[in-house]
């Protein structure tokens, strides 16, 4: 038996191995194994990666802590575009195919920030768009009055009340700009991965309904993703837009920091925090971070199991990597004025 510190990049087309741990992986914990067993593979249809014996995923693992609180999801409702192929199905629902849960540019823990930094708890809370619901379920969990949802596909919407209705949490089946709920009932409004979505207009209407909802005082938390330095050339920055936009079949208009600023405070907010983090969905390392051991097995299992799944996975993941110095997660909690 051997201890062995991992530290692989991952190659999806490596061939399958097995591992019997010794083990059950634990926070801050280094992973033994017993035995590795390279399968015979063809070396032309792997002629991409190392010659020497790859190890599976876990070996690709990089030597850190495993996350903290990440739950192995077992909700088997159908998700989000389910009826759409791989090939043309937005980037956020195809990873939730492959396995991810966490889906916010700058992970789970500049969302717990956020959430910390708009004093959530003992707050009636309403998001726009929680899709999976793992916001939700951080948000219900922290002791909130109240709990509602907003979002547009039926699908996302019976999720999220599977999460939250025990708390005695709502989701009604909406548009974020069209919420139908009353002027000043909310003492704070989410939205994560959502206006970087939307067009110029669309993204004003979002943030005049969320201050619209909230009462004085109340809190506007987004997390998007961001574009940086603040001065990024247009030219680049259009030409990130445009294969964003090619790569995850979602017209994506992520913006800088000074521009979301904009945004706000044109809504009639004043910001009073903001944080980053590297734009970094598909690396080993914060998948590990947020998904855990078991979400990263999860998530490597049907990306190798699946052809067009894992083409659509490594396209973002090369647009993502090309453009990596000029894309961020970017968190801010805005203020409706007293």
């Amino acid at each position: 038996m051997r201890q062995i510190r991992l530290a692989r990049a991952v190659c999806f087309a490596a061939p399958a191995t097995r591992a019997s741990y010794v083990n059950q992986p634990r926070v801050g914990q280094t992973y033994r194994l017993r035995h590795v067993w390279p399968t015979r593979t063809s070396s032309a249809r792997h002629s991409s990666c190392p010659r020497t014996p790859l190890p599976n995923i876990w070996l690709a693992l990089p030597h850190l802590q495993v996350g903290r609180n990440v739950p192995f999801m077992h909700d088997n409702s159908p998700l989000p575009q389910s009826d759409r192929p791989t090939s043309t199905a937005a980037g956020h629902w195809v990873l939730a195919r492959a396995g991810k849960r966490v889906l916010r540019p700058g992970g789970l823990q500049l969302t717990k920030r956020m959430l910390t930094a708009a004093g959530i708890p003992g707050s009636q809370v309403v998001e726009f768009a929680p899709g999976l619901g793992r916001t939700a379920q951080l948000i219900v969990d922290s002791g909130v009055a109240s709990y509602t949802g907003v979002d547009l596909d039926p699908a996302a919407v019976k999720r999220v009340e599977s999460i939250v209705a025990p708390h005695g949490g709502v989701v009604v089946n909406r548009k974020a700009q069209e919420t139908g709920l009353a002027d000043e009932v909310a003492d704070v409004v989410v939205g994560e991965a959502m206006l970087t979505m939307q067009g110029a207009k669309t993204k004003a209407a979002i943030a005049a309904e969320a201050f619209r909802i909230l009462r004085p005082g109340g809190r506007y938390a987004i997390h998007e993703m961001g574009l940086t330095p603040d001065d990024i050339a247009p030219t680049l920055a259009d030409e990130l837009r445009k294969r964003l936009a090619q790569t995850i079949r979602v017209n994506a208009r992520p913006l800088t920091q000074s521009e979301w600023r904009q945004v706000l405070t044109a809504a009639g907010f004043e910001v009073e925090w903001v944080d980053t983090a590297p734009m970094a969905l598909l690396s080993v390392r914060r998948n590990l971070a947020d998904e855990g051991v078991r979400g990263v097995a999860r998530i490597a299992r049907n990306v190798l199991r699946d052809k067009e799944l894992r083409a659509r996975v490594l396209q973002m993941r090369a647009t993502f990597k090309e453009y990596q110095d000029h894309m961020c997660g970017i968190a801010i909690v805005a203020r409706k004025p007293a």
